[in-house]
């Protein structure tokens, strides 16, 4: 019996058609993720005549910046902005600090309880949060940490250092333990050989991980509208809250706060996308 043969390219036009499907159903994604956003940001740009208007017109027939304006006058947002930015930043920094000390000993020394460890951190991961903040709240009351953006950022620290600890692990893994052994025969440290050879190659990772905490930090709602009780001291996502009266909604000042809101941490994505890439494809290694 003959073999049936193929006809030449027949599988690389089956691959390519299949490509396409691919590709299609990506975009269509795309475009459903991305659609609210789009929208969020052209409404920015509407005027109050144009916002409700039926049927819905998908680009702006008078582009205006008022909305940013009236939102960018309000009383408490400039304050807001401040207080966004240290608790961000604050929990950034603290959690990169704590995380990378405790991930490389996690991944370095080998002592009692470094299973369970491990175990508690991914526990630490599945408790809600909605389920923590009568305790917390009360905790907080009674150490006279209410009211204060350094409560929050302690508070925000027991999410975000699991998840940091976890992941920087795995990026110090992938570090051959080669190199710090031969920085420590050329005169350095446990400590030296860390920051001289470690931190350096961890830098995709800290990027990688930084974008959580701070993403983590900057839109979180629940926790800082019950720690934080002064206008002044409350943070961006609250601040967006001020839009919706009793008179109704202004829908103009609140997406063009809420484009205002997203913008920091997208200039900060954009501005490390390739390190994220890096770190990301790093971190895959098994630990």
């Amino acid at each position: 019996m003959s073999a049936v043969r193929k006809r030449p390219g027949a599988g690389r036009g089956l691959r390519r058609g299949h490509r396409r499907r691919y590709d299609v159903l990506g975009l269509l994604v795309a475009a459903a993720v991305g659609f609210p956003v789009y929208w969020m940001v052209i409404t920015a740009f509407r005027p109050a005549t144009e916002i409700l208007s039926l049927p819905p017109e998908f680009w702006p027939a008078h582009p205006t910046f008022a909305n940013f304006a009236r939102a960018m006058r309000t009383e408490t947002f400039w304050s807001n902005v401040r207080s966004s930015a240290v608790i961000g930043l604050g929990t950034v920094l603290v959690s990169l600090l704590v995380g990378a000390l405790a991930a490389f000993a996690l991944s370095r020394f080998r002592f009692a309880g470094r299973k369970a460890f491990v175990v508690v951190i991914l526990t630490v991961q599945m408790i809600p949060l909605a389920a923590l903040v009568i305790p917390v709240y009360l905790l907080l009351n009674k150490a006279g940490l209410t009211d204060s953006l350094g409560g929050v950022i302690l508070v925000y620290l027991v999410f975000t250092l699991p998840f940091t600890v976890w992941m920087l692990h795995g990026f110090i893994s992938a570090i051959p333990v080669e190199l710090e052994e031969a920085a420590m025969v050329d005169g350095c440290g446990r400590f030296g050989a860390f920051v001289r050879v470690v931190l350096p190659l961890l830098a995709p990772g800290l990027v990688a991980t930084s974008v959580f905490a701070m993403v983590q930090a900057w839109n979180e709602y629940v926790l800082v509208y019950v720690l934080l009780s002064t206008p002044q001291k409350q943070t961006l996502s609250i601040w967006l809250v001020s839009f919706q009266t009793s008179f109704g909604t202004d829908y103009g000042g609140l997406m063009a706060g809420a484009t205002l809101t997203a913008l920091p941490v997208v200039v900060f994505f954009l501005a490390v996308q390739r390190k994220i890439a890096a770190g990301l494809a790093t971190g895959a290694v098994k630990g």
